[in-house]
């Protein structure tokens, strides 16, 4: 359905006016591309009265906000939810305007004033802006280091980077990176403090050197962008699903063990708190990893979903804990199903046989849940030395280790992270067969359920994070510190690089894609650069979508039927966003 014909259904429906915004610079002349964020005053927001979030099970509203973008000056913004709004006006090279209080069904004009001050325009680029800006000297090799390993819970070159940190204050840093997870190798965990330390430094001097990403293009003149606010700046919203058979969006809370349930058409919700067993330690089978964090009620960890086709029912992987995790989104009811081989429980997808296939990360291992006979069945991956056989074999040890208090940074590490070849993103293409990458090994795979063969292909890239298939069983993968995407053809065992529009001198770090598959579109998560991108398969013709919020860091993507994009603010922690406020975003594209 055409976006205009939809929003004028809508308006219709609800019998209310839009709000009509006019745009000008101080010349006078119309600013094109404007984005617009329409927010209710006094917004129907979650209640808290449970640690800090909603009670499980009690429906409440959530007030969406409205993202759209000028066309010659002007913008129609339809926003039935409240009778009086606050806006919100930005464009990159003016200075921003946070406007109150209006009608919601007013006319109103705006002037906005050109930014000058070089200092205050660096502020208003995105982080890979200034990664790509940062002076790694004659050890630019690092830098790739850099964004693989220090950029998969948060942005770096966000306005929590941009300061004077020391090289001591650097160190501490990676340090506590480390205890998260994170494995820059030997060299680099050394270098890196005085590197970082002096290379912000020189670019708060000298922020001229920053600069911009993309500039908005004309895909967004009839684009909406819908945000619904959930949980706090303790919240880590990790992974979603779009419901195929009810319509709402689930939203896993990685750092408080809940699942939040939006209806994008009513904004009515739930949250759904995942039980933990008697036995289960605050902080899971990594009880040590979060010690020192402020809030938290992790014991499983929710990590990915997956829907069954045959009835619904919603699978997810809790990172922390040896199980899968069965919800029925009708009663409300989870079910546990318990395994006793492998470690960390990832990606999961499920295939038309009812068989649920997810990653082990930290034991090199692919798993796979038959609902029909309640069977898991363990696919051992190769290791890639001897060195790795013998790590992968103590990993409970060092788990234990890490639980214990030991330093975790001094551990030897090797440029590619020998004994961690890290499975991580899993998917089932049309054919049936089950793909999945690692991330440290720079390999995909692909096993033949039918005959249970495992092959391994290496990529011609570093670090392929998640992937997806096309209706042509062709295989989309993220190249995480590379700024690209890259397609596998199998029959062909050809790869094809794709360099991400929004990358800036080759830096964007792309967490996630997926392929819908019915427009035959790729859409690619612009983690760095506050962004989702479109590849149209046929035309490889590019798109890109700015999100509302700074430091806006995703980690998947779902639609809808008629081709809506969801996605959330997924930020660990959630107080690297730019106001604190992690969102479910919905983008609607012509």
């Amino acid at each position: 359905m055409p976006i205009k014909f939809f929003l004028f259904i809508l308006i219709s429906a609800l019998q209310v006016h839009p709000i009509d915004v006019s745009v000008t610079d101080d010349a006078g002349s119309p600013l094109d591309l404007v984005m617009v964020t329409v927010k209710a005053e006094k917004p129907s927001l979650h209640p808290r009265d449970d640690h800090g979030y909603p009670p499980a099970n009690l429906e409440f509203e959530i007030t969406p906000e409205v993202t759209m973008f000028t066309k010659s000056g002007f913008v129609s913004i339809p926003f039935p939810y409240a009778e009086t709004v606050v806006l919100r006006l930005r464009k990159i090279g003016y200075k921003d305007k946070n406007l109150r209080v209006f009608s919601s069904s007013s006319k109103e004009k705006f002037v906005m004033e050109k930014e000058t001050d070089a200092r205050s325009l660096a502020a208003q680029y995105p982080s890979n802006s200034w990664v790509a800006a940062l002076d790694f000297g004659e050890e630019k090799h690092f830098r790739k280091v850099y964004m693989e390993q220090c950029g998969f819970c948060h942005q770096q070159g966000s306005f929590f980077m941009r300061r004077n940190h020391s090289s001591k204050d650097w160190e501490e840093i990676i340090n506590r990176m480390i205890g998260y997870g994170a494995r820059p190798y030997g060299t680099s965990q050394k270098r890196l403090p005085e590197i970082l330390s002096a290379a912000y430094a020189d670019l708060l001097i000298h922020p001229e050197r920053v600069q911009p990403g993309r500039e908005w293009g004309k895909e967004l003149y009839n684009t909406v962008i819908r945000e619904w606010p959930m949980g706090d700046s303790f919240s880590q919203m990790h992974d979603l699903l779009y419901h195929t058979k009810n319509g709402k969006v689930y939203v896993g809370d990685n750092l408080q063990d809940r699942i939040w349930e939006i209806d994008p058409n009513t904004g009515k919700s739930k949250v759904h708190k995942v039980p933990h067993q008697d036995s289960d330690d605050l902080g899971g089978l990594l009880s040590g990893r979060l010690k020192t964090f402020q809030k938290h009620e992790t014991y499983i960890g929710v990590h990915s979903l997956a829907e069954s086709e045959v009835d619904g029912h919603i699978f997810i992987t809790p990172s922390l804990q040896k199980r899968i995790v069965e919800f029925d989104p009708e009663t409300g009811v989870f079910t546990d199903h318990n395994f006793d081989v492998g470690l960390y429980p990832h990606t999961i997808r499920i295939d038309k046989e009812d068989r649920v296939w997810y990653t082990l990360a930290l034991s090199n291992q692919i798993g796979m849940f038959d609902r029909k006979t309640k069977k898991f069945k363990i696919y051992d991956l190769p290791s890639r030395s001897t060195k790795e056989s013998i790590s992968l074999w103590i990993s409970g040890l060092i788990i234990k280790l890490m639980n214990w208090g030991f330093p975790m940074h001094l551990l030897p590490v090797d440029e590619r992270v020998s004994g961690m070849p890290l499975p991580y993103g899993i998917d089932v293409a049309p054919n049936g067969t089950i793909w999945f990458a690692r991330l440290h090994a720079d390999t995909i795979g692909m096993i033949d359920p039918a005959t249970d063969e495992v092959k391994n292909i290496p990529t011609p890239f570093q670090g392929p994070r998640r992937l997806r298939i096309d209706s042509n069983n062709n295989v989309w993968i993220g190249a995480f510190p590379e700024g690209a995407i890259a397609k596998y053809i199998p029959s062909e065992d050809k790869f094809t690089m794709y360099p991400l529009p929004t990358a800036v001198d080759g830096v964007e770090t792309p967490y996630s894609l997926n392929v819908d598959r019915p427009r035959n579109l790729v859409w690619v998560n612009g983690t760095s650069s506050d962004n989702l991108m479109t590849l149209n398969i046929e035309t490889e013709e590019w798109k890109v979508y700015p999100l509302s919020r700074k430091v806006t860091f995703t980690r998947d993507v779902e639609f809808s039927s008629t081709g809506k994009a969801y996605t959330c603010n997924g930020a660990f922690p959630s107080w690297h966003i730019e106001d604190g406020q992690p969102t479910l975003i919905e983008v609607t594209a012509e």
